[in-house]
């Protein structure tokens, strides 16, 4: 059986978001190759304890020998705010790639698999063996008219500047070339990532990262509720302003007997919370739209699998949200963007395409509206949604593909080897 060696930033089997997919990636690699998979030292009390806990009903997690690595504390103590962040990974997959060429560690294919980040290069390219890189990907810039005018110019000034950052990243740092072209292949998340790193047909392979576990059925409304639902962090980029603008839109456009059926549930937390407060009672939406914390998964997981709709009018590159929504079959209302507007079915008609900010919430209202009074639409974006979570959005989709991936790869290597075998015998 062949090793991968992998370095996975994060990983979390308890965790969701960036560090349960690093965690599900892995494992899922592991399924048919055993794997040396190296971490931050954070992480190594919650994986040992999964590991021992769970060991008779996942076997092939004994396939997976972890390793753990951190750069120096001082420099972990300065890692706050999001270009500080990328640095220090930026950092880390620098350093870690020395740190595993003194290890020796013996392995055949080498595999840079999160931080999900493509104007971050990865340096494993350096230990000599074969190499493939990601999922990787990128968040386009917010639309000017979904963030100045609602999060100030600030907000806008400060999006801006992180993306004339990444495009220096994209278009200058010689590492970043360098990774993209020692790399035999590049899982993207989105066909932005292809296109900001200008990646050959070949060699890109699109992949979302994010997935959700295997269920049965279709979620079923509580008391024939129309349940809208949205989850996520209260930041500009995840569009949670659109989101209450348009259910208010669809709400008042309700007759008197129908707005008791109707209510739309945000869970999460951040720095715009308040806005949103503000933005919920200023459309006198109070008693229909409910904020809750941030809850223990499972329970977030259960909400989802009573709600109607889910309202994700996001700018973001991707959306684990999404893939948890289609799982149970519930129809995603979104942007017909790079993120989710990839991510739900070709077929969908629940995609609005970005125009100014009234016209995008009067769009994503209307989509509510022909969920709500429309049973056969409501079947057919039900059944798309399923057919889309079973076709791209398994766990197990993941782990086919890069097992696919490591046998081209090999098969590749084996070819070139023999060529110079021949040449240098000739």
């Amino acid at each position: 059986m062949r090793t991968i060696l992998v370095t996975a930033y994060a990983v979390n089997p308890y965790k969701g978001s960036e560090e349960g997919t690093g965690w599900n990636l892995t494992a899922q690699i592991a399924l048919n190759n055993k794997v040396v998979a190296v971490t931050r030292k954070n992480n190594r009390g919650d994986i040992e304890k999964f590991m021992q806990a769970n060991s008779l009903l996942m076997p092939h997690v004994e396939n997976i020998t972890f390793l753990y690595f951190d750069l120096p504390k001082w420099a972990i103590a300065w890692k706050k705010g999001p270009l500080l962040s990328a640095l220090y990974f930026y950092m880390w997959q620098f350093f870690v790639a020395l740190w595993l060429m003194g290890k020796k560690v013996d392995f055949d294919i080498a595999h840079s698999l999160n931080f999900h980040s493509n104007w971050t290069p990865s340096f494993l390219w350096m230990l000599g063996k074969p190499f493939v890189w990601g999922p990787v990907g990128n968040h386009t810039k917010i639309p000017k008219q979904y963030i100045k005018n609602v999060y100030g110019t600030k907000a806008f000034l400060k999006d801006r500047m992180l993306w004339y950052v990444k495009c220096w990243f994209w278009n200058v740092d010689p590492f970043v070339y360098i990774c993209k072209t020692k790399a035999q292949k590049i899982f993207c998340v989105n066909t932005e990532a292809i296109k900001r790193l200008n990646i050959p047909v070949d060699k890109a392979m699109m992949l979302p990262a994010v997935a959700s576990e295997q269920v049965e059925g279709m979620a079923t409304s509580v008391d024939g509720k129309f349940t809208v639902l949205s989850v996520g962090r209260f930041v500009p980029l995840k569009g949670f302003d659109l989101a209450i603008k348009a259910f208010g839109l669809f709400y008042n456009n309700l007759r008197e007997d129908q707005k008791a059926d109707a209510n739309f549930l945000i869970i999460g937390t951040g720095p715009e919370k308040q806005r949103l407060q503000n933005m919920i009672a200023d459309m006198g939406l109070t008693h229909v739209v409910t904020i809750k914390e941030w809850m223990p998964r499972n329970e977030v997981i259960e909400r989802f699998g009573s709600s109607s709709a889910y309202l994700f009018p996001s700018h973001e590159g991707a959306g684990m949200v999404v893939a948890e929504a289609l799982s149970y079959g519930i129809p995603v209302v979104c942007l017909d963007n790079y993120g989710p507007g990839e991510y739900v079915h070709l077929q969908s008609k629940l995609k609005v395409t970005q125009g100014s900010y009234n016209e995008t919430a009067s769009e994503l209202a209307m989509r509510l509206f022909r969920l709500y009074s429309y049973t056969a639409f409501y079947q057919t974006e039900q059944r798309l949604a399923k057919a889309r979570y079973n076709e791209l959005f398994q766990w197990k989709c993941k782990g086919e593909v890069f097992n696919a991936v490591y046998n081209a790869v090999e098969g590749e290597n084996a070819h070139i080897n023999q060529s110079v075998n021949t040449i240098q015998t000739a």
